[in-house]
């Protein structure tokens, strides 16, 4: 069966965006590291994305309003909203995510990632479909903002794995025990 990684950045304080769902602050301490090694060795094994419509909109809106990032990974995007003209790359889904991602998880294939946001993220622990947590931390305090996980009906033991520290940044590795 294939497994689902949560891979995302947060802050020290544990939020992945500033209230008004700002990034801006996702860098090192000085842009002198190997900010992106992590998520390249990361994205080798992965074929499929799951986000939600935010996470989405601010892909294509902000951090990427070119091109794609994910060509050649199919990407669910969990949404109510009347979806945008079709892509071949791009399905959005109306209907709840535990589910599709239990059949993205019976289909063959590579790993799948949960790339964002919290209200994908919290059903998904909640309902033990998580595997694995990958988290960079990034070396800001933000005060408030977006939590990354929020509050959960129930502890979620963890099985940790490895770090790594570059550029200020530190990836904690978990596996979902």
């Amino acid at each position: 069966m294939r497994k689902a990684t949560l891979f995302i950045a947060a802050s020290l304080d544990g939020y992945i965006a500033r209230r008004d769902g700002s990034v801006d602050w996702l860098h090192g301490q000085d842009g002198s590291g190997d900010g992106m090694s992590g998520y390249d060795a990361f994205i080798r094994d992965i074929d499929t994305v799951v986000m939600g419509w935010n996470t989405y909109h601010q892909v294509t809106t902000e951090l990427s309003r070119t091109a794609w990032p994910y060509r050649g990974l199919t990407t669910y995007v969990m949404t109510h909203r009347t979806p945008p003209a079709a892509d071949e790359d791009i399905h959005f889904v109306d209907r709840d995510v535990c589910e599709l991602l239990a059949g993205l998880k019976r289909r063959p294939g590579k790993g799948i990632w949960i790339c964002g946001g919290a209200g994908v993220i919290r059903p998904l622990l909640q309902g033990g479909a998580i595997d694995r947590l990958h988290i960079s931390v990034i070396p800001v305090i933000l005060g408030d903002g977006i939590p990354l996980f929020g509050r959960l009906e129930r502890e979620l033991p963890l099985r940790f794995l490895h770090s790594r520290s570059y550029d200020g940044i530190t990836d904690l590795v978990y596996e979902v025990e």
